[in-house]
């Protein structure tokens, strides 16, 4: 048979979503003619690829094997075109830019227009999520580059780290003219912390030494600035990283607590697939990263 990668993409947006209308909606045609393709490749292949349900839908175990194969082609496929497309005009042309929370808002301002200014004609496009959906993005050719916290420690991605920075500790507004906390103390406080599934949460309970099931456990965030202004409302302290101080603390009553050593930081870093054709202009790219977190462009 005659497999069309507008076939791959269809299957490829249906065994993600498992849900025709979703599916349909994520590629921008109509659910019967979605229904269609799928038939046509299924009828192709002689294989049952989807086993359907009155409410519901999932992968036969061909289909599992199907969408193994078919995401490592289509990566490939997009991996061409990003070869192309540098070969045609080296530098920065479409950029797919990954980026965790607990960095987007405080670098990205300077980044864009570090970016920009390198690159005029760039074309930027920026996804700001947790770690693990980055890393499947990644992996997935759905992006090209991601700003993260390092080590991630996968084999199929390169590694850059660019430069670290300290964690410190906001108490509320009233504690500014108390003794500095110690980490050690962390344990006994009451410590704010991200929802699961954000990098910085394990981080700072790495840090901590503190259990997942510790009995001061107070509320859990969905941002930095959610948890800041919990601090300044008494509720408990939070960690925040050092880039975060001064967009976070001008509209909260707290008060900033840095650590004697051993300070807390982490490793800030870009990180690709090794098979990207862009490796080079990604190292470019770390280095705009790098400079852009010292401070606005000029």
């Amino acid at each position: 048979m005659n497999l069309t990668l507008k076939q791959l993409r269809y299957f490829k947006a249906l065994s993600q979503e498992l849900h025709f209308g979703r599916a349909a909606e994520r590629c921008a045609i109509s659910q019967p003619a979605l229904s269609v393709q799928i038939r046509e490749l299924e009828d192709g292949l002689g294989l049952q690829l989807f086993e359907r349900r009155p409410r519901s839908l999932r992968l036969t175990s061909h289909g599992e094997e199907f969408a193994t194969r078919a995401s490592t082609i289509l990566q490939t496929v997009d991996e061409l075109g990003n070869w192309a497309e540098a070969a045609r005009a080296p530098g920065l042309g479409r950029l797919r830019l990954g980026i965790i929370p607990t960095i987007a808002p405080y670098l990205l301002p300077n980044l864009i227009g570090a970016l920009t200014q390198a690159h005029p004609t760039i074309d930027l496009h920026v996804r700001e999520t947790v770690t693990p959906r980055l890393v499947d993005e990644l992996l997935d050719g759905q992006l090209d580059v991601a700003i993260v916290a390092l080590p991630l420690d996968e084999p199929s991605l390169v590694e850059t780290p660019l430069f670290e920075e300290e964690m410190v500790l906001i108490r509320p507004g009233k504690d500014v003219d108390q003794p500095p906390i110690s980490m050690a103390d962390l344990s006994a406080m009451r410590l704010l912390l991200l929802e699961e599934g954000h990098c910085f949460r394990d981080q700072a309970m790495s840090f901590c030494n503190i259990s997942p099931n510790r009995p001061n456990a107070g509320m859990d965030g969905s941002s930095l600035g959610t948890l800041v202004q919990m601090v300044g409302a008494e509720i408990g302290v939070t960690l925040i990283p050092e880039m975060a101080i001064e967009v976070e603390t001008r509209s909260a009553s707290v008060c900033v607590n840095r650590f004697d050593a051993p300070i807390p930081k982490r490793s800030i870093g870009v990180v690709w697939r090794r098979t990207n054709p862009m490796g080079d202009t990604l190292k470019e790219v770390g280095a705009i990263v790098k400079s852009a977190a010292s401070g606005p462009t000029t």
